[in-house]
C-alpha cells in the first residue's frame, strides 16, 4: 500500500479523534457551566424565598431546574414555593392553581425519586388542604396514601401516624354530618349534632365508617406510643372516640366511649399544665 496513502489515513483519523475530543470537552464544559449556573440560580431563589419574594423565587427555581434537571432541591423548593402561596379554603382559580402546581412538582419528583420523604410529605399535605373546600373524599384518601408511604419508609415517625388519624377523623366527621343532614330531611324529630344518633342511623354510620374510625384510633394510639406526651394526638383520639360513640346502639357502650374521650381531655389538660409550669419564668 502506498506510504503516502497510509499516512493520510492516519492523519485523518488523528484529526477526527482530536475533533471528537474537542467536542466532548466542550460539551462537558457546557454541562459544568450549566451545573454551576443552576446552583447560583438555586441559591438566589432560596434568598428570595426567605424574603417572602415567592414570584421571584419561583422563576429562580425554574431556571435552576431547567439548567440541571438532576438538581432535586430545585424541584423541591419550586414545589414548596407554590405551596407557600396556597391558602387552604380559598377557592379562587389562581389559588387552586398554586396548589395544583405544587402537587404536580411533588409528584414529578417522586416519579424519579419514589423514596423522597420531603416530596411524599409535601404531596400528602397539599392534597389534604386541597380536599378541604369543597370537601373531596378522593383527595383525602389520596393524601392518606402518601402518609402511609412515609410510614413504610420511616415507621418511627409519630407525626405521620397522627396525620393518618386526622384524615380518618375528618372523613368520619364529615360523613357523620352528612348522614345526620340526610336523616333530618325526612325525620319527624330532627337530631342535633350533639345528640346521639338514632339506633338505625348508628348502625348505618358504623357500616360505612367503622373501619375508618378503627384505623384512625390505631394510628393515634401508635403516635402516642411513640411520643407519650403527644397532646395533639390525644386531643384527636378524644374526638375519634366521640365518633365511635355515635356508632354504639347500646347506651352503656356509648357512655363508655364518652368516658374514655373525657379522660383523654383531662390528660391533654394535664400535659398543657405541666408544659406551662416548666416554661413559666422563675
Amino acid at each position: 500500500m502506498n506510504t503516502r496513502f497510509i499516512w493520510s489515513i492516519t492523519f485523518g483519523l488523528f484529526l477526527f479523534v482530536g475533533t471528537c475530543a474537542d467536542v466532548a470537552g466542550a460539551r462537558q464544559q457546557a454541562t459544568n457551566d450549566n451545573v454551576a449556573e443552576a446552583h447560583i440560580a438555586l441559591n438566589e431563589g432560596v434568598q428570595a424565598y426567605r424574603k417572602g419574594q415567592f414570584d421571584i423565587a419561583i422563576q429562580d427555581f425554574k431556571k435552576a431546574k431547567e439548567l440541571d434537571h438532576s438538581l432535586v432541591n430545585a424541584s423541591l423548593y419550586l414545589a414548596t414555593a407554590y405551596s407557600a402561596q396556597f391558602i387552604p379554603g380559598d377557592t379562587s382559580a389562581s389559588n387552586l392553581q398554586n396548589g395544583s402546581l405544587a402537587l404536580e412538582e411533588f409528584k414529578e419528583i417522586l416519579t424519579e425519586h419514589p423514596d423522597n420523604v420531603s416530596a411524599i410529605d409535601g404531596a400528602g399535605s397539599i392534597l389534604y388542604n386541597l380536599a378541604g373546600t369543597p370537601f373531596n373524599t378522593e383527595k383525602m384518601e389520596e393524601s392518606k396514601s402518601f402518609h402511609k408511604r412515609h410510614v413504610e419508609l420511616r415507621p418511627q415517625d409519630p407525626e405521620t401516624y397522627y396525620w393518618i388519624g386526622v384524615i380518618d377523623w375528618t372523613l368520619a366527621f364529615h360523613g357523620n354530618h352528612e348522614m345526620r343532614e340526610a336523616y333530618n330531611k325526612t325525620a319527624s324529630h330532627p337530631v342535633e349534632n350533639r345528640e346521639p344518633m338514632p339506633p338505625e342511623l348508628s348502625i348505618l354510620f358504623a357500616q360505612k365508617y367503622g373501619e375508618t374510625v378503627t384505623e384512625g384510633m390505631k394510628n393515634f394510639e401508635r403516635a402516642i406510643e411513640l411520643r407519650p406526651a403527644y397532646g395533639d394526638a390525644m386531643a384527636y383520639l378524644n374526638l375519634m372516640y366521640r365518633q365511635k360513640a355515635d356508632m354504639e346502639v347500646s347506651t352503656a357502650a356509648r357512655e363508655k366511649d364518652i368516658k374514655t374521650a373525657d379522660d383523654l381531655v383531662d390528660q391533654v389538660k394535664a400535659i398543657i399544665k405541666a408544659k406551662q409550669s416548666t416554661e413559666a419564668p422563675r
